[in-house]
């Protein structure tokens, strides 16, 4: 197992190290440090007076950046040595985003904090790691705050019978340290009126004026979405048990997004598991995929498998 851990020397990309460090299995896994530094342009519109001169300001930009990144890994190798883990270092250079996404091609995971050192807000996340989770291969761990250190983990997996939910399971299993963990399974049915992109009310309005007060036909249907429902989260349970790991499994129905965070919030979970299709069609495009929704709203640490 190979891991990228992504540093710039944040406060969280800090955070990200120390529950990487938590989480992940140190047995047969390689863990590897990168520092990715900003390439210096100049003005393309404008033509430099003195060549000479603008290439030894650019020299002597990506000396000093190579320092000051060098400084960043020796902190973060530090960090991690003290928790038990040996990280080899590398630095590129580049757009930070492009950067982790075609460097995470070497690993099975990248851990990346929520926000780089120039985010200005505390909310979602920041530019590079919205970039890596929506475009990176692999698994990506949004690593956040622990705040229940001292008991049990607590990982909530989102599963949906797709291939990358299975994915997200055969990951968690292989990387993860969860010989104590308690996992639930959520498989949360996406029910019509969340397909169309309207609320319920719309939705029970139109139907009645179809078929008025057919409470038959609509409790058939929450029939058979907790009947499907509970099959897909007993083959995940299946697929977990065959791994060696044991699972609760429960279902819901609504806007899969808002139940998995809702439920993460409510049952205080250290890790959100969830896999992403990688679809790229108009809906996911103006409103942003569940795995996208998630990671970005997310209150703990969340892990996306392709």
């Amino acid at each position: 197992m190979k891991i990228l851990l992504a540093t710039d020397g944040s406060a969280q990309a800090t955070t990200a190290l120390r529950t990487a460090a938590s989480l992940l299995r140190r047995s047969d896994a390689q863990f590897e440090l990168l520092c990715v530094t900003p390439e210096l342009g100049l003005p393309k519109s404008r033509t430099p007076k003195n060549p000479q001169k603008a290439a030894r300001l650019i020299e002597d930009y990506r000396k000093r950046i190579e320092v000051e990144a060098h400084e960043h890994l020796l902190r973060a190798k530090s960090l991690l040595s003290t928790l038990g883990i040996e990280a080899g270092m590398r630095v590129e250079a580049g757009s930070p985003a492009s950067v982790i996404t075609r460097t995470a091609a070497e690993y099975d995971l990248t851990v990346v904090g929520a926000h780089n050192r120039y985010a200005r807000t505390n909310l979602g996340l920041g530019p590079v790691a919205s970039r890596v989770v929506a475009t990176a291969p692999g698994g990506v761990i949004i690593g956040r705050e622990l705040s229940n250190v001292g008991r049990q983990w607590r990982i909530l997996a989102a599963v949906d019978g797709s291939l990358a939910s299975e994915a997200a399971l055969s990951l968690c299993a292989s990387a993860l340290e969860l010989s104590e963990a308690e996992i639930t399974l959520l498989h949360v049915a996406e029910t019509p009126w969340v397909n169309l992109g309207l609320d319920r009310d719309w939705f029970d309005a139109r139907m009645d004026d179809i078929a008025p007060d057919d409470s038959a036909a609509d409790a058939m249907m929450k029939s058979e979405l907790q009947r499907e429902g509970t099959a897909l989260a007993e083959e995940a349970r299946q697929q977990l048990e065959r791994l060696g790991l044991t699972a609760g499994v429960m279902t819901a129905e609504g806007d899969p997004a808002l139940e998995i965070l809702s439920e993460a919030e409510r049952g205080e979970y250290d890790l959100i598991v969830l896999g992403a299709t990688g679809v790229a069609d108009m809906r996911h495009d103006l409103m942003g995929s569940v795995s996208t929704k998630v990671a970005q709203a997310a209150q703990c640490s969340v892990l996306v498998v392709k």
